[in-house]
């Protein structure tokens, strides 16, 4: 009810009787026309007609049949009342605005950016009244404000439209507030932590913003005062879709935009002296702050084309901060906040003046012109800024990516099952491989069959979080059924032609005759059926019967990184069930002699020995369980030479790195693979490879070296 109070006593303080009673009338209509309509929110659907027409009249400025309009032209778009019914009601004004309107609701902007740089002339064309055209900019304005009860689709996609398309119509219209409203609350939805961090950056300086804007103006207060100038002074801060145009395009952080606001002079004068007046304030301005005089622009002489005027400079204070000043009376300033409606108020529209047919000429020349501002291309690229794309399904809805997703990116971010069956796509009506680009504003759909499985290779062009993390998932699902069906296939053959030999026994010949490292391997060649069962058969019966002895399998010595051999036989025992058995030492954590380890089945390269604090092993503990073997360094007097990599940090000071390799090659007699020893800003630091025979060598060493004065930090790395 606030709501209806807070609109009937606005129209009744704007408007005259008859006006009012009409505008009255036309509400009782939309609201029991409308009763059964909701919002996101639940809210009755009339809440957003009200609430629109309050900014056509507030905000923008239009009149009675606008007003009017705004109530009803969904209440004939869902059909609840004809365009003959709003004629002979409210007249043909009234009905040539909601038929515009109307049109407009039917312009679907989805499309690709070349047909979105056709849109603001296309629903200039739709419209033949030019008040159409500024109620639709006050019904997506209230939109946006209402945004966050939508689903995060539609926010997606309404926010890229008003960035793209509705703000840009609003810039060459000259509803410069409007304008930077609605950028303000894409940018909001569209780059959400950005616009949190330049709100909480602005409210962090704001005290300080306004002690410096209050020292700024006193002068040129004083001196207006002494000239008996009325006028009326008010500070502005820049837009925060401004500032983060800005961050974005200078590649700067936030502390190094400097001009966050503006300072604005509005003077009351008569219109035959507005032009004396302005630079006249322009000379008080100057006697006290230098101007820059490439950052001039006088729209006063030649205004632009949407009707807006001003005087604008850039200023630099003594201690040689820069300040915007605008300069306008207080007809600039209403054309510059509600834009040609205002200007063409000015004019005469409505009265004995310019008629509507000239205004909507003047409006079409408005929009069709371009070199005002940037193309919607221009506009787009700069606010992805190349680290996304914004696409679109055949229906409309908007999908962000990464840059450089592929159409399979987009399969999987619609949905799993989509992207796991998909076989290609079109993208634009263009039929396109899996593999395609995405551009920004495509429209891209997926083709699918029943028979798709994901491949390995898809990982070679995938992008998308989303997508490799399924992908990866159904692949090891696949490893592993295919790995389960081939162990279970071996046991029945063994069991079949009743061979007296274990499974693990059965797999020791297989390897061995095909010359491959793991139990997984042979899994998969017999699911496979890359061998053939007389093949198998002949094997097995061969081994059961001695024929074949059992291959002496030791484990395979260990390069180091420079080729020279270490000496770590029979120092570990994998999996208490396996014998005999290679491995090798994961170069990603380098395990020495006592670390805490586990063994990882391979695909290609046998068993990898892990340490349990391996960067790498929740992830393949996590994804492969199934292929993780139990560990364990043998009691040994002789477990060979193993590499050790030792960061140290400290002052940079004389001598230290003499006597941390003193240290460990004369007192501890350790052999110095490798070192490397540098400072920076007073730190030194030194990383030294060395050969060690147990962890319990490194933990000593590291114990050492954090008792040599001038060391900071000493630990052991990858």
């Amino acid at each position: 009810m606030n709501l209806y109070r807070t609109f009937l006593t606005h129209i009744r303080c704007v408007f005259s009787d008859s006006s009012y009673t009409d505008i009255r009338r036309a509400l009782r209509t939309a609201v029991t026309a409308l009763a059964g309509q909701k919002r996101y929110d639940h809210t009755p659907f009339v809440f957003h007609c009200i609430k629109t027409a309050l900014i056509v009249s507030e905000e923008i400025g239009l009149g009675r049949n606008s007003v009017i309009s705004t109530l009803l032209h969904d209440v004939a778009r869902l059909g609840l009342m004809t365009l003959e019914q709003i004629g002979t009601e409210y007249g043909a004004a009234c009905e040539t605005i909601v038929k515009g309107l109307n049109n407009i609701s039917e312009v679907d902007p989805k499309t690709s950016t070349l047909q979105a740089d056709n849109f603001r002339e296309l629903i200039v064309s739709y419209s033949t009244d030019p008040r159409v055209i500024l109620i639709k900019m006050a019904d997506r304005l209230e939109v946006m404000r209402s945004l966050e009860s939508f689903p995060e689709v539609k926010r997606n996609k309404k926010s890229w439209e008003t960035l793209n398309l509705y703000s840009q119509l609003a810039h060459k219209l000259g509803l410069y507030s409007i304008k930077s409203e609605m950028e303000d609350l894409s940018l909001r939805y569209l780059e959400p932590k950005e616009y949190a961090h330049i709100v909480q950056k602005l409210s962090e300086g704001a005290s300080e913003r306004e002690r410096f804007i209050a020292g700024f103006v006193r002068p040129i207060e004083e001196r207006l005062h002494q000239l008996g100038i009325h006028y009326k002074l008010k500070s502005r801060t820049k837009s925060i879709y401004s500032i983060w145009r800005k961050m974005r395009k200078q590649k700067v952080p936030f502390e190094e935009v400097y001009d966050l606001f503006a300072i604005r002079i509005i003077i009351d004068c008569p219109p035959a002296e507005e032009k004396m007046q302005c630079w006249s304030i322009f000379s008080v301005v100057t006697d006290f702050y230098t101007p820059n005089p490439e950052r001039m622009r006088d729209w006063i002489s030649i205004p632009k084309s949407n009707g807006y005027e001003s005087l604008h400079t850039t200023v630099v204070t003594p201690e040689g901060r820069w300040v915007e000043v605008q300069i306008r009376t207080r007809r600039m300033d209403e054309v510059a906040e509600r834009g040609v409606a205002a200007h063409w108020r000015y004019k005469g529209v409505g009265g004995g003046g310019l008629g509507s047919e000239q205004w909507l000429a003047r409006l079409r020349e408005i929009v069709e012109t371009t070199s005002a501002t940037e193309t919607i291309a221009e506009r787009f690229d700069l606010a992805l800024s190349s680290k996304e794309v914004f696409v679109f399904t055949p229906t409309g809805d908007l999908r962000k990516l990464p840059e450089g997703a592929t159409l399979l990116d987009f399969a999987f971010d619609i949905h799993s099952n989509l992207g796991s069956c998909c076989t290609g796509g079109k993208v634009n009506g263009r039929n396109v491989s899996m593999r395609e680009r995405l551009h920004n504003g495509d429209v891209v759909e997926i083709t699918t069959s029943k028979s798709q499985r994901p491949k390995a290779g898809w990982l070679d062009f995938v992008v998308t979080s989303k997508a490799k993390a399924k992908i990866k998932q159904i692949l090891r699902e696949d490893e592993a059924r295919s790995a389960q069906l081939g162990r279970e296939e071996l046991e029945r053959k063994v069991k079949n032609w009743k061979l007296p030999l274990t499974i693990e026994e059965a797999v020791t010949a297989l390897s061995k005759y095909y010359k491959i490292k793991t139990g997984f391997e042979v899994y998969a060649l017999i699911a496979e059926q890359r061998a053939t069962t007389a093949e198998i058969k002949e094997i097995l019966t061969n081994y059961a019967a001695g024929n074949q002895p059992a291959p002496d399998i030791r484990p395979r010595k260990n390069k180091s990184d420079d080729g020279q051999e270490s000496s770590h036989e029979d120092c570990l025992i994998i999996d208490e069930t396996l014998k005999n058995v290679d491995y090798k030492l994961a170069r990603c954590c380098n395990p020495i002699y006592g670390d805490p380890v586990f063994g990882f089945v391979t695909i290609h390269n046998g068993i990898t020995i892990h340490r349990t604090d391996c960067p790498n092993a929740l992830r393949l503990q996590e994804q492969y369980p199934y292929r993780v073997l139990s560990a364990k360094w043998r009691q040994t007097t002789s477990s060979g030479a193993f590499r050790a990599t030792i960061r140290v940090l400290g002052d940079d000071i004389p001598g230290l790195a003499g006597r941390i390799t003193d240290l460990i090659s004369q007192e501890l007699k350790l052999n110095i693979r490798s070192m490397s020893f540098g400072a920076q800003r007073g730190v030194m630091e030194g990383q030294l490879s060395i050969e060690v025979t147990s962890a319990q060598v490194v933990d000593m060493v590291l114990y050492k070296l954090k008792k040599v004065n001038g060391v900071t930090r000493a630990f052991r790395v990858n």
